[in-house]
């Protein structure tokens, strides 16, 4: 029943004259009760009534030919939309018993006698009607209040979804916090160090011995600060995936004995039982990107076992697969760090010990690096105290031999190629020159890109080294300038810069540069580079 229309009442009765009196009398309160009042001839014309409204009530004559009142409210009950329309019986003889269970058996709701009373008629009606439009009422106001509670459900459901949101970005804030303080934490230390033994060569009294540990010092805290920058812009490049790898065939067994013979070169493994199983696996990977990876998991499992511990390396290759896995004996990794600790910064936030340093960043950049490479890392721990196994899964590929790089034999001091250094730090400039003169380089110097052009032109050295983020002029126009001039286009030009992503390898030698070092650059890089400089020119190219 829409909500616009009136109750209804719908009279059936085959006797024309007994239709007319019933309706005559109903239409006459109609306006009073609002109701409106239906007429049907026939059983077979109630149930078409009944199809195409809902009433209030059905006035329903017993005795009708072909389909009588029983069969009629039987009908109309059967059906699921008129199940409930009460009926009430008219009947022009005082029912037994037996008719009476029959009526009340086909869903009879009550019983009148003809001749029919006109107030006790009234009377039955408006309860009814009363009833269907106290009926209608609540009909609406359940369907106000399912509208209701589906607008409170999705309010809630909103509501809850950005209370998680919320606590997300406040767990991820308070991380991204307690790794910059760790961060801080991390850089002060050796930049402490490195202030120190300064101060210390500087003081007079400082003897040989002394000053020689103190540059010790500053060599070994530079080196930990360069690798924690290198961590920090590999995961950043990892996590944008604006690292390309330059992959070759590689065998693994030998990439992982090279860094575990670093660490055991470097005093790392001093203290624990190693159990090291490498069958050979080619994959076709980075050796650089590769090393980083075997160098972070053989990290962590050493500054995570106490010492005496095990540490167990066992690689083997399958049909379709290689497998490193690194098992030790350490504090374990408890059960609700474990499904978090290859995220970035929950890691460093909630790390297992912080007493060993670092920042917790390393397994994070491990399985960036190896998904770049289409294989995959887990972990699997049994908790505090029962040790850790991180097995890391690439692409097997099929044995290749690289090309043998050429060797060279090292010099003496003797016949080294002239070198003009271009770099606007001052300090930096004069170490690296002064580095160069011990090793035999003639140097000449220039702080900005104008300069160095002139120095270049006058002095025609045999290389260049080149700071790419010069006043004046960059480093890139540097390289183009000179390659114009006929007079230094053969000067061999390397560039020194503190990126070094392949847009910047690519933005290098379109300039013009024959070679790209990314700062820190060690004394091997550079007498490795400055080496073609003194070449004929047949055997440098």
């Amino acid at each position: 029943m829409a909500h616009t229309d009136k109750p209804k009442i719908l009279v059936v009765n085959d006797d024309a004259a007994s239709l007319l009196a019933l309706t005559s009398l109903l239409d006459q309160w109609a306006d009073e009760s609002n109701y409106t009042v239906h007429s049907a001839r026939s059983g077979q014309e109630a149930l078409r009534q009944v199809l195409l409204h809902d009433f209030a009530v059905i006035l329903l004559d017993v005795n009708m030919p072909g389909m009588d009142g029983f069969e009629t409210a039987e009908a109309i009950h059967q059906r699921a939309r008129s199940a409930d329309i009460p009926i009430i019986f008219v009947t022009a003889f005082l029912a037994d018993e037996i008719d009476r269970l029959k009526a009340y058996q086909r869903g009879a709701a009550d019983f009148m006698f003809t001749p029919v009373i006109p107030q006790v008629l009234h009377a039955k009606v408006s309860v009814f009607v009363a009833l269907a439009m106290k009926n209608e009422q609540l009909k609406r106001q359940a369907e106000k209040l399912s509208q209701r509670t589906t607008e409170l459900t999705a309010t809630n459901r909103r509501l809850v979804r950005e209370m998680e949101e919320r606590r997300d970005a406040e767990r991820k804030s308070h991380a991204k916090d307690e790794f910059l303080a760790m961060l801080g934490h991390e850089l002060r230390n050796p930049l402490s160090a490195i202030s120190s033994a300064s101060s210390l060569i500087g003081l007079a009294g400082a003897n040989s011995e002394t000053v020689v540990r103190a540059k010790q010092i500053i060599q070994r805290q530079s080196q930990h600060l360069s690798r924690i920058v290198d961590d920090l812009l590999d995961l950043s490049r990892a996590m944008s995936g604006k690292i390309l790898l330059a992959r070759k065939p590689i065998d693994l067994a030998t990439l992982v004995a090279g860094c575990l013979e670093t660490f055991r070169a470097t005093g790392r493994t001093a203290g624990y039982r190693f159990s090291v199983d490498l069958a050979p696996g080619w994959v076709d990977g980075d050796p650089t990107r590769l090393e980083q990876i075997t160098s972070n998991l053989l990290d962590n499992a050493i500054k995570y076992t106490p010492a005496g511990g095990n540490i167990d390396i066992h690689l083997e290759q399958t049909a379709d697969e290689v497998v490193l896995t690194v098992r030790d004996s350490g504090v374990g990794i408890p059960a609700e760090l474990l499904p978090h600790v290859f995220d970035v910064f929950v890691q460093g936030a909630i790390s297992i010990d912080r007493s060993q340093g670092g920042l917790g960043i390393g397994l994070s950049l491990v399985r960036r690096l190896v998904e770049l490479h289409g294989g995959s890392v887990s972990a699997q721990s049994e908790g505090s105290g029962n040790g850790s196994t991180f097995m890391i899964r690439m692409p097997r590929t099929e044995p290749a031999v690289a090309p043998q790089a050429p060797q060279h034999s090292p010099g003496d001091n003797t016949g080294k190629p002239s070198v003009l250094l271009i770099e606007d730090n001052e300090d930096g400039r004069e170490m690296m020159a002064t580095m160069l003169a011990a090793h035999g380089f003639p140097v000449a110097q220039a702080a900005d890109g104008l300069q160095g052009v002139a120095a270049a032109v006058s002095g025609l050295p045999a290389a260049a080294l080149v700071d790419i983020g010069l006043p004046g002029i960059d480093g890139y126009e540097v390289a183009r300038r000179l390659r114009r001039d006929p007079a230094t286009a053969g000067i061999r030009l390397i560039a020194l810069t503190g990126y070094g992503l392949a847009e910047d390898q690519r933005r290098v030698l379109e300039a013009g540069f024959d070679q790209h070092l990314v700062k820190p650059v060690s004394m091997d890089q550079l007498l490795e580079a400055l080496a073609s400089a003194s070449m004929p020119a047949a055997d440098a190219a």
